[in-house]
């Protein structure tokens, strides 16, 4: 009787210690944890303390060193990886003015001149991507990609001697205390599993985690490898594919305020400062597009997006631009498109058409001065959206000459806000009360591949005539010319960089709309059949009238940059 109390108290403080064990991420699995007992033969124990992985049990939790994944195969292991240096240079940044106190802007306000300066800026940006694969199965893939992004000189403090701590040269990365702010400059750039058949489906992918979201030209999803982080979305994306439609239907998250017991760092936290837990103040983003392959030399693409953006006004900072904010807080907006491109003989051709719709609050927050100009009552949505977009390019190439030059005309349009600067959107100055929000939304673009390389310019609240020559002059190099006519949709409205946010604040009463001329030159040459290339570019600007009224000074501007990309 002794000896089978005995064996009884320590297996019950066996199991004790077993889910104590297990509860600290270090469990047995269920044949070494039963060892330990004795059970009558062909029994096992059904009720251990359970960690819910939910994920296939590829190996066991070891006490202390876990063992190599037994379905590691090195032959299906690959990777890839470039590095990029670039050094660039932007003269008269504000056209004879310095920056105003809201980020980007070269003013302070609708009603506010630029003070006259300089305004000059030279730096050198370097990334290095490094991307690992792993495929399990021809049809299922994972993927991971780091990014070392960095401007030369700036992710250290400025202070320090002689390389005193707190400088880039001794930190290599990080600030001197590690903390927020310039501590750290690696991230993860995409990160994702990639099914193909799913569910034994034939044509039918799935992509669950962050990865690229890029459709179209680029006008409103692309990559933007341009900026030297670029963009990428969590969500998950399905896609479905015959021989005449692709068709796609996506969900993202750009924005998680009810975490609760999800915390990555524990639970009952937040990852969006100053936000509580509630569902309705996250930001979710629904894509369904579709390519239609079935007619010759033509590519149809009819598109629908749903973006919800809950956070409460003032999270995001927004208050300082109005209502036209890139990706405005408090808003919900349906947007419809088709896309056509077209290729034929010598001639190609892209006409893209976007309407907007949807609500959005006004800008400002319950119980905040000018809350009742514009209508809309705490977290309420009181402003409608009716705003619209067009894209054009025709391009003839041709394909029989040496050089293969070809020569495109261009014209985009994205709708303004007359009343943008209104009174409750916090902007100094602002006029008038808050009724509409019908400046175009860009949503997550690479702009500059469309409007002039000087990215002074995004897809909103602008009209842009421009024509385009491109040439070859041997295999390995790419010359191109690049003429761009600046113009505001709606004078009243601001004038919006490449970035989305506002570049110059546009005064009341404000008559102007030519905002300048553009002209660049571009030069690639390839070495290595790709893997090494050369560019240089250079960009200058012409100021219109309507810089001269609205800051009160019009110097042209220059840019250019020379840049050195490897990959492989």
């Amino acid at each position: 009787m002794r000896s089978i109390q005995g064996r009884t108290r320590l297996a019950g403080m066996a199991t004790f210690f077993s889910a104590a064990v297990m509860a600290a991420g270090m469990s047995f699995t269920a044949a070494p944890a039963q060892a330990a007992f004795e059970l009558p033969e062909g029994e096992k124990i059904t009720n251990l303390p359970a960690i819910p992985r939910a994920i296939p049990q590829k190996e066991a939790y070891e006490l202390y060193d876990p063992k190599i994944g037994k379905n590691f195969d090195l032959k299906n292991f690959w990777m890839r990886a470039d590095v990029r240096v670039r050094p660039e240079m932007r003269n008269a940044s504000c056209f004879g003015s310095t920056f105003g106190s809201v980020a980007g802007a070269c003013n302070n306000g609708p009603n506010t001149t630029g003070t006259k300066g300089r305004a000059n800026d030279s730096f050198v940006q370097q990334w290095v991507r490094l991307g690992l694969g792993y495929d399990l199965s021809p049809d299922v893939n994972f993927y991971m990609e780091l990014i070392d992004s960095a401007v030369w000189g700036a992710n250290g403090t400025a202070g320090g001697l002689n390389g005193a701590a707190g400088v880039d040269a001794l930190n290599h990365n990080g600030a001197a205390s590690g903390g927020a702010g310039n501590g750290g400059r690696l991230g993860v750039r995409a990160a994702y599993m990639l099914v193909r058949n799913f569910a034994g489906v034939q044509g039918l992918s799935l992509k669950a985690g962050r990865q690229y979201v890029i459709f179209g030209n680029h006008s409103l999803f692309g990559h933007f490898d341009w900026a030297n982080t670029g963009f990428s979305h969590d969500g998950v994306m399905l896609q479905y594919s015959t021989k005449s439609v692709d068709t796609y239907l996506g969900w993202f998250k750009t924005a998680e305020s009810d975490l609760g017991q999800a915390s990555a760092v524990g639970s009952l936290g937040n990852n969006v400062a100053g936000t509580n837990n509630s569902a309705s103040a996250d930001g979710d983003m629904v894509i369904f597009y579709n390519q239609i392959k079935s007619i010759p030399g033509f590519l149809i693409e009819p598109y629908y997006i749903f973006y919800r953006n809950g956070l409460g006004t003032g999270t995001q900072g927004t208050n300082a631009f109005g209502n036209g904010a890139p990706k405005h807080a408090n808003q919900v907006r349906h947007t419809v498109g088709n896309r056509i491109e077209m290729r034929k003989g010598n001639f190609d051709a892209i006409n893209e058409i976007v309407y907007q719709g949807g609500s959005q609050g006004d800008g400002i927050g319950a119980g905040a001065a000018g809350t009742s100009p514009g209508g809309c009552v705490g977290s309420g949505r009181c402003l409608s959206i009716n705003a619209w977009a067009t894209r054009n390019w025709i391009g003839y190439t041709m394909y029989e000459a040496a050089w293969k030059p070809r020569l495109a005309f261009n014209f985009d349009y994205a709708s303004g806000d007359g009343r943008n600067n209104c009174a409750s959107s916090g902007v100094a100055g602002g006029v008038g009360a808050c009724k509409t929000a019908n400046t175009f939304e860009n949503f997550f673009p690479t702009n500059h591949i469309h409007m002039g390389y000087m990215d002074v310019q995004a897809w909103k609240n602008m009209m842009s005539p421009s024509v385009n020559f491109q040439a070859r002059p041997s295999k390995d190099d790419h010359i191109e010319l690049w003429y761009t006519n600046l113009n505001l949709a709606s004078a009243q409205d601001n004038w919006y960089r490449g970035a989305q946010g506002a570049y110059v604040f546009s005064r009341t009463g404000n008559t102007k709309k030519h905002i300048g001329d553009e002209i660049d030159f571009s030069w690639t040459h390839m070495m290595m059949d790709g893997k090494l290339a050369f560019q240089a570019t250079y960009g200058y600007m012409f100021a219109g009238s309507y810089i001269e009224q609205n800051l009160g000074t019009s110097t042209n501007q220059q840019w250019g940059y020379v840049q050195l990309w490897m990959n492989f």
